[in-house]
């Protein structure tokens, strides 16, 4: 009999991670076979990346800041409270401070210490495995003193640390994303160091954007869902005013644009369900409620085909180990 191990998701977003961790889902015709989590419960403080979690997903989320969850200052609130066991923890905790686009404040910002958050759930729940995410900053932010730090926090409630960068072209996601993971393993269960997957891709065989959204170069707006565009200006100079090329991958996909997305060999902008398609998304996930709200949710998301390579991985391990 084949386990189902319970899965508990913070800063879900619009759910990339957990859209991995779930599987069954198809890109670019290719089937991202089934995996054998159960997602019982998640948090995301945006309504509008809630929103759009809630229409794919069919376990609960709680749209609230998780401190306030956590504290418990608002008795009553809520019919999902956080459960009182799980046997994963997924957290891609916000990383704008963290960011090499970004002011990087790291912990002198607010949204920096939220993986404190994260820490906290983990403490209370002690799963047996937790999997978190941010950006590729965060390993030289304070000389590399801000991911020593995570990584002894988590590692303090008794876990065996095991941190990756990963490139997202490398796992067949037609971006040049690069997204850190860190996964923790419950030593007090006997769990040994998680080793994470190993690229199934590389530079010579890439997808590219030709194959990944060549098919919607001719789409009017509209015709497919999300297929909507900026109409922002060319700014000479600014972030986000170039133009994609049909021969290579794409740029990594930015949640703060604001409107400047990249130029589609075209003339256009890239569409909303076009960047979808460059973080792995399939067709039918619909983005709610804007067009200005679905490039800041997939923006901010898990590609989630690097995210199924990684839960697979996920779930091998815990198959192999797990009490």
């Amino acid at each position: 009999m084949t386990m189902k191990y319970s899965v508990v998701s913070l800063f879900a977003g619009c759910g990339g991670l957990d859209l991995g961790f779930k599987g069954d889902f198809n890109f670019l015709g290719k089937k991202y076979k089934k995996n054998n989590f159960n997602l019982i419960w998640a948090n995301e403080i945006d309504p509008s990346a809630a929103r759009t979690y809630s229409k794919y997903f069919e376990h609960p989320i709680v749209c609230e800041d998780i401190n306030i969850i956590l504290s418990g200052s608002k008795p009553g609130l809520f019919e999902d409270p956080l459960p009182q066991k799980v046997d994963i923890v997924l957290g891609g905790f916000p990383c704008q401070d963290f960011s090499l686009a970004g002011k990087r404040q790291g912990f002198q910002g607010k949204r920096g210490l939220l993986y404190k958050s994260m820490v906290e759930v983990v403490r209370r729940l002690e799963p047996k495995v937790f999997i978190a995410e941010n950006v590729k900053g965060l390993l030289s932010m304070n000389n590399g003193e801000a991911i020593k730090k995570i990584e002894n926090d988590f590692a303090e409630l008794g876990y065996e640390i095991s941190t990756n960068l990963y490139l997202a072209a490398n796992y067949g996601v037609p971006q040049s994303r690069e997204r850190v993971i860190i996964v923790g393993t419950n030593k007090k269960l006997g769990l040994p160091k998680f080793e994470h997957p190993k690229p199934i891709l590389d530079k010579t065989n890439w997808v590219t954007l030709g194959q990944a959204i060549g098919d919607l170069e001719n789409k009017k707006s509209g015709e497919v869902s999300n297929h909507f565009w900026s109409r922002a200006k060319l700014f000479k100079g600014s972030q986000g005013n170039t133009t994609v090329s049909p021969d290579k991958i794409g740029p990594t996909m930015r949640a703060e644009h604001h409107g400047n997305i990249e130029y589609h060999w075209s003339g256009r902008r890239l569409s909303a369900r076009e960047a979808a398609r460059i973080q792995s998304f399939p067709d039918n996930f619909i983005f709610l409620p804007s067009t200005s709200a679905a490039y800041r949710q997939i923006g901010n998301a898990v590609p989630p085909v690097m995210a199924w390579h990684v839960a697979t991985a996920v779930q091998k391990y815990l198959d192999r180990y797990s009490v």
